[in-house]
């Protein structure tokens, strides 16, 4: 799946051996059936069928993640993008942006948050130029990002508000 769709998620019903299942896909996402039905003490066949639900009901993606320098975009940066009452128009024209790899709707100052990369300062004003042309966006602001301190796409599992 080149990008995600996240609309109708739902938090999902796990045990703690499927927590340790997604934590060891975490890890590393090419780790073996075989291995991981040993880490956690259940056959390999039940392993299997536990990750087909994983990937069946959303709680994970299996994919490779692309550091987006080693493809020529030395620049990102996060739009804050105000609308009028188009924001499911202009959410799909932005999410049609091949360099748009962030797309939220807001409930604060802006409707749309996206982070997006560019190759170098002029592609990225040519993006944000772009995303101010859409009929319906009335507003933007960028914050380029300088330094990436911290890039983490394996969450654990929230404890606060669960049973």
């Amino acid at each position: 799946m080149r990008s995600g769709e996240f609309h109708g998620l739902v938090p999902a019903q796990l045990d703690e051996l499927d927590r340790k299942l997604v934590r060891l896909l975490q890890e590393d996402g090419r780790r073996s059936v075989t291995e991981m039905a040993g880490a956690v003490g259940l056959s390999h066949a039940a392993v299997r069928q536990r990750i087909q639900r994983l990937l069946n009901e959303r709680v994970v993606t299996i994919g490779a993640m692309t550091h987006p320098q080693t493809h020529g975009y030395a620049q990102s940066a996060l739009v804050g993008v105000r609308v009028d009452h188009r924001v499911h128009e202009v959410s799909d024209a932005i999410s049609a942006i091949d360099e748009v790899y962030y797309l939220v709707t807001t409930t604060g100052h802006y409707d749309l948050m996206a982070e997006l990369m560019a190759t170098d300062n002029e592609h990225l004003l040519d993006l944000v130029m772009s995303i101010r042309a859409i009929p319906g966006v009335t507003e933007t602001e960028t914050i380029s990002f300088v330094d990436t301190v911290k890039w983490i796409y394996r969450p654990d599992f929230a404890t606060r508000g669960t049973p």
